[in-house]
């Protein structure tokens, strides 16, 4: 009797399973083997048995919980197949941070991939995104609204740039998620020609290490020196999003408070979290590359794990793909928390990773 993409992977409490190689992909509850799709916190947790994920996501892992996250770990090289069980995995290029990867199961002539959270759109940090042509596509919605239509991110930080030479005597402080945003953020910057230190909250110190560690050109990015915010006239301050209205940020000189998001492009959202300067930067796929991903695979059927999930639905059905949405909770609202890494570091309020 043909394999079916639901022998292949199966939706449990823990998450996505495959009964065939008896393992997890991205499991919100410790399992004994998960396979791991990027270092997010609401991905990638800590207490897992055996884990396979790239080698920079297994990094990224290490630093943010310790070198004994999970029992053991193997590396997954993108492209490399590898058999567990029944059935045969790879890892592609996802494009949405450092080390992040889609990872196809295939078994009996039939191929499903699952997305992971991933875009489209250039990003000097990591790889760009591979389309791993399937049967079955699993894919995130965080934007999956016709309404969200991302800007260039050249644009955006130009927006950041003018407002630098506008008001040289205030401080900038830009906040983004430690794990990708941040990163992306000061490369963007550095590409556009600015040279100057970025200085940076303690919560983003040691994933920009590693960053750097991994060959990521990033520049001068020294820590804040607490007793020295008020000197910090016309520089730019990275931070993780709830310390833009925190105590700690209104010790800079008359600051500029700055978000980058895709939430950004919702303008209500900007005005609630009382940002004055809203970078529309997203490190997920916007509606039209979330369709043009759905057609480029090829896929017959999609299956849609979180997000605006119905809306991205409908759409396949007017394109006639069979789709359903998996309503899978734990995903796509953690807000990137991270560990407190010192007493001045903040932990981000949950909100969007975006």
């Amino acid at each position: 009797m043909p394999l079916r993409a639901s022998d292949l992977l199966t939706l449990t409490r823990e998450g996505l399973y495959c009964p065939l190689g008896r393992f997890y992909i991205d499991p919100t509850w410790p399992v004994e083997r998960a396979l791991i799709t990027h270092g997010h916190a609401d991905h990638a947790r800590r207490g897992h048995g055996s884990v396979l994920a790239t080698p920079e996501t297994l990094r990224i892992m290490a630093t943010r919980y310790g070198e004994d996250f999970c029992t053991t770990r193997q590396e997954a090289r993108l492209g490399e197949t590898i058999r567990i069980g029944e059935v045969s995995v790879r890892y592609a290029p996802a494009g949405h941070v450092l080390g992040s990867a889609q990872i196809a199961v295939e078994a009996g002539g039939v191929r499903v991939v699952v997305s992971g959270d991933y875009k489209r759109a250039p990003d000097p940090t990591c790889l760009p995104f591979e389309v791993v042509p399937c049967d079955v596509f699993i894919t995130e919605a965080t934007f999956g609204l016709p309404v969200f239509r991302m800007p260039p991110t050249e644009e955006e930080v130009q927006k950041l740039l003018d407002s630098l030479a506008l008001f040289p005597e205030r401080a900038h402080i830009v906040g983004a998620y430690a794990l990708g945003k941040a990163q992306r953020v000061m490369a963007l910057l550095r590409k556009a020609g600015y040279d100057r230190p970025i200085y940076l909250h303690g919560a983003m110190e040691k994933l920009t290490e590693l960053y750097k560690r991994e060959g990521i050109a990033l520049g001068e990015t020294p820590k804040v020196v607490a007793t020295e915010r008020g000197s910090l006239k016309g520089a730019v301050v990275l931070c993780p999003p709830s310390s833009i209205q925190d105590l700690w940020s209104r010790k800079f000189p008359d600051p500029v408070t700055s978000f980058a998001s895709g939430w950004m492009r919702v303008r209500a959202r900007a005005r609630q979290k009382g940002v004055e300067l809203p970078l529309v930067i997203s490190d997920h796929s916007d509606w039209p590359d979330l369709c043009r991903t759905i057609r480029e695979t090829g896929a017959g059927e999609v299956w849609v794990t979180h997000g605006q999930e119905d809306a991205l639905v409908h759409w396949c059905g007017t394109q006639g793909i069979k789709a359903k949405p998996l309503h899978m909770l734990g995903y796509g609202d953690d807000g990137e928390a991270e560990p407190a890494e010192a007493p001045e570091t903040a932990e981000p309020a949950p909100g969007e990773a975006a």
